[in-house]
């Protein structure tokens, strides 16, 4: 009873400080989709529909949608557990206050994961629906994409708040983002199909969430789900947030806890 209080209030922190962002953090989250989909999705997709058909048989805007949904939650993950934990570990101190209280390095824990998965299933709703409003969705699976994304999306955040806990200094996110995230974003079947890489690069491409992630979203938004290959695209980003959990737990406890 004493961890969930603890967590509860770690989430109500949060969400007390999203108060006075929201309005900022809704609007871009609902342009971002709207303009790249626009210009990516009707600008680029009418030149490779006209050329080449489409991809895997259907428009590239209905191909590229749900990647981008999947993309997205991977870069919100980025941006949410890099700079705004540091300031919390290191620059603001928030947690060492929060410690000072009958809180525990568990509840910064649960709390953060649960409030990042709350950020991420706004930031798939809202990307869904600018999804639905462009006519890419093709079958009534398609909001399993939601939760495609939201699983998406935590099984970089938790690795990534593990990875923030033990930095000194911001230049560590920039390697990060640099070698991990944009190649992910450009060859991680986002903007065309894995299968069209080498046979290395394909197998790194699937050892890694994102790859997963986008296969499941756009499986459901096309109406091909899978039942077996969609419980690998599952199993896959789960097994990197449980690690996730366990690495941050470990670095988080080695940096607040003296």
């Amino acid at each position: 009873m004493k961890r969930r209080s603890g967590t509860r209030r770690v989430i109500e922190h949060n969400l007390l400080v999203f108060r006075r962002t929201w309005r900022g953090t809704v609007f871009v989250t609902f342009i971002a989709p709207v303009l790249f989909l626009a210009a990516m999705g009707i600008g680029l997709g009418s030149f490779v529909n006209r050329n080449s058909g489409g991809v895997e048989g259907v428009p590239y805007r209905d191909f590229l949608a749900p990647g981008l949904l999947a993309a997205t939650a991977m870069q919100t993950a980025m941006v949410q557990m890099s700079y705004p934990i540091m300031a919390k570990v290191k620059w603001l101190h928030i947690y060492e206050g929060m410690l000072a209280t009958p809180l525990r390095v568990g509840d910064l824990l649960m709390g953060e994961t649960i409030w990042m998965a709350l950020q991420l299933a706004l930031v798939c709703t809202i990307y869904f629906a600018v999804i639905v409003l462009f006519g890419a969705v093709r079958s009534s699976q398609a909001p399993i994409a939601i939760a495609a994304g939201i699983l998406t999306g935590l099984a970089f955040a938790v690795p990534i708040m593990a990875y923030t806990a033990t930095q000194s200094r911001d230049s560590g996110f920039a390697v990060l983002n640099r070698f991990i995230v944009i190649p992910l974003f450009l060859f991680g079947g986002t903007f065309f199909p894995v299968s069209r890489l080498p046979l290395v690069l394909q197998v790194v491409a699937w050892a890694t969430p994102l790859a997963h992630g986008v296969a499941l979203a756009r499986s459901a938004t096309l109406g091909t789900l899978n039942m077996s290959s969609a419980l690998v695209h599952v199993l896959i980003p789960c097994a990197y947030a449980a690690l996730g959990i366990m690495a941050a737990s470990m670095t988080l406890r080695q940096k607040l806890v003296v």
